[in-house]
């Protein structure tokens, strides 16, 4: 087959012209006639769970109840839907509905859950996906990419060998790149994902604004790549309550957030990158990520893998839901500051629980 047209911006009638960035409250109306998982989720008032911490208040997102069962479905296929509607040269709601042959696949890394989203993005259009996965992601999570028709790519090394390995095969006009990382600020795919994601802090602000919550005082909120944090900070940055602290959660074992917050730039970090938090194991953050991360003044605090492992039970004995390290990283950050006596008791914590935990979970060999 000839995959050379999809390396172009846009089809024999011309590119689309990339609109402007659309607001959350747009960007979860398109999404929600696709699944009724697209559905807002809910915010948990965890007073347990503030009592452990010796905290005023935990309001906690529960993004295990959206569609994939993790935050990632509504970067990764709001971005995906989004370029092959430029490609195409229409808008979302016709692509989907009109299925148009021809589309070119959308590629990208991943560490599991933005791979389900991209592959969701490509079934809702009828076109074909393409996934980069390391040989450290659980078999369960990749053989949920493939149920929905996508092409499985193992690629030995790690999470940020994957993303350099889809990046050529975009290159090579292969097909179309949904990262939801990139060195360059202004990439406006990884800015799609990071809008999507921005759905999360619009519905906690209404939802806790409707329950009568006062505003947090903290984020905290987990590293990888760094773009679930940064769009919760856009999101909050102007609700939040003194001191207004943003605090983004990195594994001690897989740095990648404290390092470019320290350089002011993306940086490798080299190393095994293994943590309990599997999803978080990134050798480099976003440059789109970092940007507004120090626009907003976020902290990282390195956490132990002690806290990782123990954040989930925390969260289940405080009536929570199921979840996995990676969902709970916010969480294991505050239990680590907590332990540290760095959490005053009037704080008002707001979590996200990033995903739900999953059965069968072993290393794919």
């Amino acid at each position: 087959m000839n995959e050379a047209p999809f390396a172009r911006a846009g089809r024999q009638n011309g590119p689309m012209t990339t609109p402007l960035q659309e607001s959350p409250a747009a960007i979860a109306a398109t999404l929600l006639p696709l699944s009724p998982d697209y559905a807002p989720t809910p915010l948990l008032d965890l007073p347990r769970l503030a009592a452990r911490l010796g905290v005023a208040q935990v309001l906690a997102k529960d993004e295990g109840r959206r569609m994939g069962r993790s935050f990632k479905s509504l970067g990764g296929t709001y971005a995906g839907l989004r370029a092959l509607s430029r490609w195409a040269g229409m808008e979302i709601p016709a692509l989907i509905a009109e299925r148009p042959a021809g589309l070119p696949p959308l590629i990208c890394a991943s560490d599991g859950n933005h791979g389900l989203a991209v592959a969701a993005a490509a079934r809702f259009a009828g076109g074909p996906a393409r996934v980069y996965l390391h040989h450290r992601v659980p078999e369960s999570r990749a053989q949920r990419i493939a149920a929905l028709g996508a092409e499985i790519v193992w690629i030995t090394g790690t999470y940020d060998d994957t993303v350099d390995a889809a990046a050529m095969a975009a290159r090579r006009g292969e097909g179309l790149l949904i990262a939801d990382t990139a060195l360059e600020p202004e990439d406006p795919v990884v800015n799609d994902v990071m809008a999507g994601y921005g759905v999360i802090a619009h519905e906690a602000r209404a939802q806790a604004e409707a329950a009568g919550h006062p505003a947090p005082t903290h984020l905290v909120i987990h590293s990888g790549v760094g773009g679930l944090a940064a769009a919760m900070a856009a999101g909050v940055a102007d609700w939040l309550a003194a001191p207004a602290a943003i605090i983004v959660a990195d594994p001690a074992e897989a740095p990648s957030v404290d390092a470019a917050l320290k350089e002011g730039r993306p940086v490798r970090v080299q190393g095994a990158l293994e943590t309990a938090a599997e999803m978080l194991a990134c050798g480099e953050a976003s440059g789109p990520a970092l940007a507004v991360l120090m626009a907003h003044g976020a902290k990282a605090v390195l956490v132990p893998e002690a806290a990782f492992e123990a954040a989930p039970q925390a969260l289940l004995d405080a009536g929570g839901p199921a979840s996995t390290p990676s969902g709970t990283a916010g969480l294991a950050g505050a239990l680590h500051l907590a332990a540290q006596g760095a959490l005053p008791p009037e704080a008002r914590l707001l979590l996200v629980i990033s995903e739900a935990a999953l059965p069968t979970l072993s290393p794919n060999k």
